[in-house]
């Protein structure tokens, strides 16, 4: 795991220094080891922080050239099937000097040139120089586990694994992108390539870019896509449990894989336990598992569960306390999430990452699963939505949807499934966990330049995937794989993992069981109204303890309605309603505020607001 700079263009980079401040800025990443590159005439740079994983010793260093001089790459991330690449490229006569998964990409771009992506299992950030052609190629993997930030102007590009790494350069702008506000109030999150910043942009994940430094030309393409719904109902229930449990198995034997110590983290919810499961069977050595607790909070304990699974299992198990969290925290994940996100799982995503560092510098998750095989509860909201929604014509929807959003405040109980119910495709698919609806976001931003009004047609180019020959679910779980996962969960996971130094792994992500997943698992072995995760539950029969409770859904959170009773509302308030504080429109955050301390749920809006608040401020954003 690594964090990787560069900056490129056809004059001369007179500040030799900026390459290095860059770098510096991601130490968290990487606290191993440190690279720097020029090119010989100084208008391409390459830099990177390492932190150790596969072949620690010297050779592992990067920037790394290839043996004749012609390539020179930095690489974030893990690929699995490297060794496997290695025989087919030795079988192909290619020589190797590394044991390290680095060189393998050198040789498979030398033999495949950027087609080579398509050749690798795992998760990436890559750029790499072709000398020769003066051609930078990037990339990122599937899914999106790793982040790859760029900002194209002035006859140059720089990019970084972080924002901040690029914001190192004091001469570019830091304007914020209005479109990129109005979908962070909706969503809670930057979706896309889109950057809330102006002209920056974030490489999607599946997608490749070539920057052509003598023409100042990029070009992007997507060199994977989620695949089409098949023939559904062509396989039998144990036929997909054993394809199922094959392809987890080897996605955790592959990921378990290193040369540093590696853990679990495991919740007892489903995900993470048949991770446990498949790691315990396949793992040549005893499986550490780690779980986070809140003392005095017995909803959001997991230890109990996790601790049946651990016995089960015969783990060596840690169940690690976090103790109290004071709302400081916020400030530095604020300046962390080089984008704001508003979900509050990054404190025990942080906290936890923070914990397991101390035993173990790899971590393996149940991330993905969720979105893969149907964990949401507002999956079996939809398919009750979408059975009604023939007798309720939208003309009636239309009208019936203004007084619920006027007259019930956000956060009301019910509000937002009602609204789901009654709104307008593809609303009905991506505003189930809305943070903030248009009128409200309206109201909250006093400067009306800020407001970008939203439309059918915005949503449905931003959150691909919305297409009416498919199912609602499939639609509904594709938009959240394209764009919830990536631009939400995946980021929280990587920056809160990455600023304790902790590489976290998803063996669920593997994009093998990502196409069986959409391409196989008919829409019955998801969900049903009042069902979900079928097929997994299915598997969870042949492995898991029969004590074990896997209907429940806690997930990885806090108890921040809780915390703000007590510090935490003062201070969200506080920084909300400063005189500094300019941006949203104060009578609104009191409302937010006054209705949460009377029993309407806010504080998920208000710790998004203030996390967005607290970054502005930490790096001087202009409006």
């Amino acid at each position: 795991m690594c964090g990787i700079v560069g900056v490129a263009g056809r004059s001369v980079v007179k500040n030799v220094d900026l390459l290095q401040r860059m770098r510096e800025t991601l130490t968290h990443r990487g606290p191993d080891d440190a690279g720097l590159w020029w090119s010989e005439d100084s208008t391409v740079g390459l830099a990177m922080r390492r932190l150790s994983i596969i072949d620690l010793s010297p050779s592992g260093h990067q920037p790394m050239l290839d043996h004749d001089g012609e390539f020179v790459i930095v690489f974030n991330g893990e690929i699995y099937n490297y060794k496997d690449l290695r025989e087919e490229l030795e079988s192909k006569g290619h020589s190797f000097k590394t044991s390290s998964d680095t060189e393998v990409i050198l040789e498979a771009y030398r033999e495949w040139q950027t087609e080579c992506i398509k050749h690798l299992n795992g998760m990436f950030a890559v750029a790499l120089f072709d000398i020769r052609r003066k051609r930078l190629f990037l990339a990122r993997d599937r899914a999106g586990e790793k982040p790859l930030f760029y900002l194209h102007a002035r006859n140059r590009l720089w990019f970084g694994s972080e924002l901040k790494s690029v914001l190192a350069d004091n001469s570019v702008d830091r304007k914020l992108d209005f479109t990129s506000l109005n979908y962070y109030l909706t969503f809670g999150y930057v979706p896309g390539e889109m950057c809330i910043l102006e002209n920056f942009r974030k490489l999607p994940p599946a997608h490749a870019m070539t920057y052509d430094i003598e023409n100042d030309a990029l070009s992007v393409w997507q060199y994977w896509e989620l695949p089409e719904p098949g023939a559904q109902e062509k396989f039998g229930d144990e036929e997909l449990v054993q394809e199922l449990e094959w392809l987890l198995d080897d996605s955790v034997r592959r990921q378990l894989v290193a040369d540093v110590p590696v853990g679990i983290m495991l919740s007892g919810g489903l995900d993470s336990s048949l991770v446990t499961a498949i790691a315990s069977r396949v793992s040549t050595e005893k499986v550490k598992t780690f779980t986070v607790t809140f003392p005095g909070f017995g909803t959001f304990n997991e230890a109990p569960y996790a601790r049946i699974v651990a016995d089960y299992f015969g783990t060596e198990h840690t169940e690690l306390e976090a103790g109290a969290v004071q709302p400081e925290i916020m400030v530095d994940l604020a300046r962390q999430f080089d984008e704001p996100i508003g979900d509050s799982s990054m404190i025990p995503s942080f906290l936890i990452s923070r914990l397991i560092r101390r035993y173990a510098t790899v971590a393996l998750g149940g991330d993905g699963g969720d979105e893969l095989f149907g964990g949401y509860l507002h999956y079996s909201m939809i398919l009750k939505s979408a059975r009604r929604r023939p007798f309720l014509p939208a003309s009636f929807r239309n009208i019936a949807g203004i007084p619920v959003e006027r007259f019930l405040p956000p956060g009301f109980p019910y509000r937002d499934r009602i609204l789901l119910r009654l709104s307008t495709e593809p609303h009905y698919l991506v505003r189930s966990g809305s943070y903030f609806d248009t009128r409200t976001i309206k109201r909250l931003l006093p400067d009306r330049k800020l407001f970008v009004s939203d439309s059918d047609k915005s949503l449905s180019n931003t959150f691909r995937r919305y297409d009416s020959k498919y199912s609602a679910l499939c639609q509904a779980m594709s938009v959240d794989f394209l764009n919830y996962l990536p631009s939400d969960v995946l980021v929280k996971v990587d920056r809160a993992s990455m600023l304790a130094s902790l590489e976290t792994r998803a063996p669920f992500l593997d994009h093998r069981l990502i196409e069986f997943a959409f391409r196989k698992v008919p829409d019955r072995l998801k969900v049903t109204p009042d069902a979900r995760k079928i097929l997994l539950r299915q598997l969870a029969q042949k492995l898991l303890p029969r004590d074990l409770d896997v209907n429940r859904k806690q997930g990885l959170s806090v108890p921040l309605g809780d915390w703000f009773k007590k510090d935490w509302g003062k201070f969200m308030t506080d920084i909300l309603l400063d005189d500094a504080q300019s941006l949203f429109d104060r009578k609104i955050i009191k409302k937010l505020a006054s209705l949460q301390y009377h029993g309407v749920f806010n504080y998920q809006r208000l710790f998004a607001l203030t996390v967005f608040e607290l970054w502005r401020k930490e790096y001087g954003i202009s409006i």
